[in-house]
């Protein structure tokens, strides 16, 4: 029954992590966005500014507070689910990390306290630079934890000693091949997740008939992050998928739906529908573009790529989950780039406030930038399938010889309690959200009281 035990394990893992991530995503995005705010305000003086700086600023103090509960989990289950992974890799694993602690995690811990609870304490200059320190930290956290992970995804830097992974350049290790691609992608992404959800929560106060101009601002300041973010995401997908088709060209051929790709000058089409059939080898329904996968991967009219058949059987990744994953990610950044540019246009028309279809629209992509980021992760992780640490160590390899009993109690408890604690603590922070700015807002924010930070995993 260890298979059993084993999925379980990777189901706990996935579902640990999924719920992580989205946390961290958000106190990146929001750090930064405080940071801009403070800075307009010091520039300016316009209150409007400050106004919405308090308001975001118990927005990210909560989400900060789910961010560390949630990722403490994730350690223990290191340990007790993958102690093969731990052994084997540890040497690289445990130092990034640790790094990860000691720079990032003292960095936000030494000026939380100041950003969350000194405007009435320090001068305005030093609380503005409290603020950069922990918008700074949010992204050196990501920094490690991708690098952790992309040396996962492209390990480098490294020998095998009596089946032990020793580290021999640590720069090697740290910038390995799909890191700067891994870490612009995943930043991208938060920035824009928090720029829809910003959108999404002007938009609601716009239909409810809450028009002030703090809510006209955060509207603006969103979209005018949608039009620069979106399609700098899609150019940082084009090329860490370059990247990807270099390094794990399984991975692609099963984004891509693609299993015989051995026609001379024929191209390969872009499959934008179908059903990748691991068992028949094929994708059924398929519904595509001809030669344009050639042109986006290849940048070649007629240039090709290995298909899933020319690889053994045993290391390929479930072609249907990444296939679709892929897409649901690719489909909503489009949809992010449509709601930048219409809004800009409506902006210029002077329709921006008053477009009811337009900000219906703007709410339903609230969550979009989450799912997106799910799923790309979904895409990145179980494309590297069968492997934990690409072409060294299998999953399978990896894991506690647990019974299947103890991985179903394990995985019900974990889902229960993570349902308790943080569906409460998501639906306050929806609530929060609904109560917008008020200009009377307590600066002392003495309502909320985060959990002592401790380290980030936004990229595990």
């Amino acid at each position: 029954m260890y298979d059993t035990a084993l999925m379980l394990a990777r189901i706990q893992f996935g579902f640990t992590v999924s719920f992580h991530i989205i946390f961290p995503a958000i106190t990146i995005g929001l750090a930064s966005y405080l940071a801009v705010l403070e800075g307009c305000w010091l520039r300016s003086r316009n209150p409007v500014f400050k106004q919405l700086y308090e308001f975001w600023s118990r927005i990210f103090a909560l989400n900060f507070g789910m961010g560390v509960v949630s990722g403490v989990v994730m350690a223990y289950e290191f340990g007790t689910n993958w102690p093969e992974f731990s052994r084997f890799a540890g040497s690289i694993t445990g130092p990034l990390l640790t790094y990860e602690v000691l720079t990032a995690f003292f960095l936000e811990a030494g000026f939380l306290g100041v950003m969350l609870f000194g405007w009435k304490r320090v001068g305005d200059r030093l609380h503005f630079f409290a603020t950069v320190m922990v918008a700074l930290g949010t992204l050196v956290s990501a920094t490690w934890i991708l690098a952790s992970n992309s040396w996962m995804q492209t390990p480098a830097g490294y020998e095998i000693v009596d089946n032990h992974v020793i580290p021999t350049d640590w720069m090697a290790i740290i910038f390995n091949p799909s890191f700067p691609y891994r870490l612009v992608h995943m930043v991208l992404a938060a920035f824009l997740s928090t720029a829809l959800m910003v959108a999404a929560s002007a938009a609601w106060h716009l239909l409810k008939g809450n028009d002030t101009a703090a809510i006209r601002k955060m509207l603006t300041m969103a979209i005018g992050m949608l039009v620069v973010t979106a399609p700098l995401q899609m150019l940082a997908g084009d090329v860490h998928g370059l990247n990807t088709l270099e390094h794990q060209p399984a991975k692609v051929a099963a984004m891509e739906g693609h299993w015989r790709n051995d026609e001379p000058g024929a191209g390969v089409p872009l499959l934008l529908f179908g059903w990748p059939d691991n068992d028949a080898e094929t994708t059924h329904f398929a519904v595509g573009i001809p030669r344009l996968a050639s042109l986006i991967l290849t940048h070649s009219w007629d240039g090709t790529f290995p298909g899933l058949s020319e690889f053994a059987p045993d290391e390929r990744p479930n072609a249907a989950a990444v296939f679709w994953s892929f897409r649901i990610m690719v489909g909503l950044g489009l949809l992010m780039f449509v709601l930048g540019i219409w809004g800009i246009w409506a902006w210029l028309r002077g329709q921006l406030f008053h477009n009811r279809t337009l900000l219906r629209f703007a709410l339903l992509m609230g969550p979009s930038g989450l799912t997106a980021l799910l799923a790309g992760w979904f895409t990145t992780e179980l494309g590297r399938q069968p492997w934990v640490i690409y072409g060294l160590m299998k999953t399978a390899d990896a894991g506690s010889n647990h019974s299947t009993s103890t991985m179903v109690f394990s995985l019900v408890l974990l889902v229960v309690v993570y349902g308790l604690v943080f569906g409460t603590g998501i639906r306050y922070l929806l609530r929060l959200i609904s109560q917008g700015p008020d200009q009377n807002i307590d600066t002392t924010l003495s309502t909320i009281r985060p959990t002592s930070p401790s380290d980030m995993h936004p990229g595990e």
